[in-house]
């Protein structure tokens, strides 16, 4: 079969996690509700953390952007499945999908890149705690954060750019409920071995880079507890790093296995069902396990709603 030039592809069809027309409304539901979590969730934490004095520290100023984030992460991707599911229309055009695409990298990058961030600065607050504020200085912080975003516009941008090299066959269905990178390099009838070897060796970097910035990070932590002498205080030290390890392993273990399985053996459905997990329920329980231990954010939370009350 002749494929079509990409510029004549006008609209993908995205076949969402299940087509089976009863659990349609079961799917709107369910997704409706866990995106409206994900916003009030994290969007109470990026107030409760710019509008509380006691919560302008290095950590809560991540941790508002992280938030921020998560809001835009899964915001690329529910609403657009929202409507598709309450207009019974599986469409989405090929300029949208690009932009999904980028979006959703952008974010997704941008997540790691952030918890990357966190980590190295719960050990800068652990093994340093005299210097903490000398090192993790406003300066640095905004330079960090602006560097986790010139890596994701980049990386995004790369990717979008191999994907627009690509044609595609008459066959535009996605096996998925957004334009996932893999799922649409596997589609297109275009030699893929670039665009594989590009998207593998950049998830790989940007992926790894951070992972082991990361296990640098808590080996370092657990090397600094190690010669304390109170086990309390101990115990208190790594207490502050429980809500971030239950973020990255649960972000990581589901994400890297999505992007570095095998094409041969990549099953559609359970990618699709896998992504939910990094999508959407990790964004919607950051606010959760962020908060729930948490006597500062839960404090300023009540002096916010007392005020407003």
């Amino acid at each position: 079969m002749k494929p079509e030039n990409l510029t004549r592809v006008s609209e993908f069809v995205l076949l969402g996690l299940s087509e089976e027309s009863d659990l349609q409304p079961l799917l709107f539901g369910l997704f409706l509700s866990m995106y409206l979590i994900t916003v009030l969730g994290n969007l109470l934490i990026v107030l409760a953390v710019s509008s509380d004095s006691h919560l302008h520290t290095p950590m809560y100023f991540f941790l508002s952007n992280l938030s921020f984030v998560d809001i835009c992460f899964t915001s690329t991707t529910v609403p657009k499945m929202l409507v598709n599911i309450q207009t019974q229309s599986k469409v989405i055009t090929y300029g949208g999908c690009i932009t999904q695409m980028y979006f959703f990298l952008l974010f997704g990058m941008l997540d790691v890149n952030l918890l990357t961030v966190m980590a190295y600065d719960r050990f800068v607050a652990i093994c340093h705690p005299l210097h903490y504020t000398v090192i993790m200085n406003p300066r640095l912080c905004g330079l960090l954060v602006l560097l986790s975003w010139t890596i994701s516009v980049l990386n995004s941008l790369l990717q979008s750019l191999m994907v627009l090299r690509l044609s595609f066959c008459t066959d535009l269905q996605i096996p998925h409920f957004f334009c996932e990178l893999n799922q649409m390099v596997q589609l297109s009838c275009s030699d893929t071995f670039l665009n594989n070897m590009v998207m593998y060796f950049v998830t790989l970097l940007v992926g790894g880079g951070p992972l082991t910035g990361i296990l640098w990070s808590y080996y370092r932590i657990i090397s600094c507890l190690r010669v304390m002498s109170s086990a309390q205080g101990k115990y208190k030290a790594f207490s502050t790093c429980g809500s971030h390890l239950s973020v990255v392993s649960l972000f990581y273990l589901t994400s890297l296995g999505v992007y570095l399985s095998s094409p041969a053996t990549h099953n559609a459905h359970s990618s699709a069902t896998a992504s939910v997990l990094y999508t959407v329920v990790t964004p919607m329980l950051n606010p959760f396990i962020y908060s729930l231990r948490n006597k500062d954010i839960k404090g300023a939370l009540k002096r916010s709603f007392g005020m407003t009350v």
